[in-house]
């Protein structure tokens, strides 16, 4: 590991914004009065890399609060820096694997969901790996609150095409979706919002993939 990856890796351990592992166990079912000593609905972006739609989304909305998780430190370290450079006290990034999710919240937690630009594991063999695998789903169906949201942001066209197919399967409720995100008429302030990836893709012309639905 390279000496700037092994800094940041210390310096993201003394962050009051960051949970670690297994002390994110510690606010199962009580983010908000805990973590955040507040009542307000809870919000996750999943793979979250630098954490630019999590910090983002908290300054469009204070009223909310915002969860980055990842497993890389090196990654959430560039976000929970800038949350604190700028006094944004309603997100936290949480360092762990997203399979072990249910250890570190409980049913009926979480209002909504980002995906943002996740690995899409194109590979046959890697399908358990997707973030929009039936495993995986069922896990955020559990974390959602009843009327909870799901989104979804990709540049990968197949694995969008995978993901509509899987929820279609969940019999989930599809309230949002497009092929072009920024040749149609669903973006606004949120959906603008751009990830260090997504402004790459869209550097090469790559159309943006977008889908929002609910499991009921």
């Amino acid at each position: 590991m390279g000496k700037d990856k092994l800094r940041k890796f210390a310096e993201v351990a003394t962050f009051k914004n960051v949970v670690q592992l297994d002390a994110g166990k510690d606010f199962k079912g009580k983010w908000a009065s805990q973590f955040f000593g507040n009542n307000k609905p809870v919000i996750l972006e999943l793979a979250c890399g630098k954490g630019e739609y999590t910090v983002n989304l908290a300054k469009l909305f204070p009223e909310k609060n915002f969860i980055g998780i990842d497993y890389k430190g090196n990654r959430i370290w560039r976000g929970a820096k800038t949350a604190l450079e700028e006094g944004i006290d309603n997100v936290a990034f949480l360092r762990i694997q997203i399979e072990t999710i249910l250890e570190h919240f409980a049913s009926g937690e979480i209002s909504e969901i980002w995906i943002t630009f996740p690995d899409p594991q194109p590979q046959d063999s890697r399908e358990k790996k997707r973030l929009t695998h039936p495993k995986f789903l069922e896990r955020y169906k559990d974390l959602l609150k009843s009327d909870g949201i799901m989104h979804l942001k990709t540049d990968n066209d197949g694995f969008y095409a995978y993901t509509l197919e899987q929820i279609t399967l969940q019999k989930a409720s599809i309230s949002k979706e497009t092929t072009d995100l920024y040749q149609s008429a669903l973006v606004d302030d949120v959906l603008a919002i751009k990830t260090y990836y997504e402004k790459k893709y869209l550097a090469h012309n790559k159309n943006i993939n977008y889908v929002q639905w609910r499991f009921s």
